[in-house]
């Protein structure tokens, strides 16, 4: 069992965050003792058109970031509300829910940038913890989040609503060019929907538990 920050945290969440870390140390060290990046030519998202793509990429592109402040941004909100909806759906499902929503994050932003011809590679677990964003809107909508800048408190579903507005308005004028916004959106898409599904199957409580 995990002690410290990590030790409270439900057994995927914990072990996602500890994954990330482990990789992005790697990738960082890796970079200056190699002077190149193998694990981002190897497992970054690359486009289609790419010689660099592989069938893996998108899932392994979740697990490296672009720099110190992505990867603290990601994590903590993935610890955050990962520990939340992960605690209520169980961690079976939670693992399932992370993984589909940052293939579908992958699917849309692979799609967007075969339309527009952008050929950057893309890296970290945005579109996934964007999924996580609105399953937990979904499980408490009423719940009040504040954000640190500006310093406003709404629901949570107002809260995720406006992000998706956000990204999809920044997405399509071009702002914030080196931000992955379809890819945010898509996570957030594939995310509703698996939510719905489950709803409606009546599957959406998964109680078994990895420890």
């Amino acid at each position: 069992m995990a002690s410290g920050f990590l030790g409270n945290a439900p057994t995927v969440t914990r072990n996602l965050i500890i994954i990330n870390i482990i990789v992005f140390a790697a990738t960082f060290f890796g970079e200056r003792l190699a002077g190149s990046s193998i694990l981002g030519q190897l497992f970054a998202l690359h486009p289609f058109e790419s010689h660099f793509f592989h069938w893996w990429q998108p899932v392994t592109y979740l697990f490296l970031h672009g720099g110190f402040w992505h990867i603290l941004f990601n994590m903590y909100t993935l610890y955050i509300f990962g520990c939340v909806v992960e605690n209520i759906i169980g961690s079976k499902k939670f693992l399932t829910f992370y993984l589909i929503c940052g293939i579908g994050a992958a699917a849309l932003h692979l799609l967007v940038q075969h339309l527009t011809n952008d050929y950057a590679p893309t890296v970290g677990a945005s579109g996934s913890i964007y999924g996580v964003l609105i399953a937990f809107a979904a499980l408490f909508p009423e719940s009040r989040l504040t954000l640190l800048f500006p310093p406003v408190s709404l629901s949570a579903k107002w809260m995720v609503i406006i992000f998706a507005v956000i990204e999809l308005t920044t997405g399509f004028t071009g702002a914030g060019a080196s931000i992955a916004h379809f890819a945010h959106l898509g996570g957030m898409l594939v995310g509703w929907l698996l939510i719905l599904f489950w709803r409606k199957t009546g599957t959406l409580f998964d109680k078994e538990r990895w420890i």
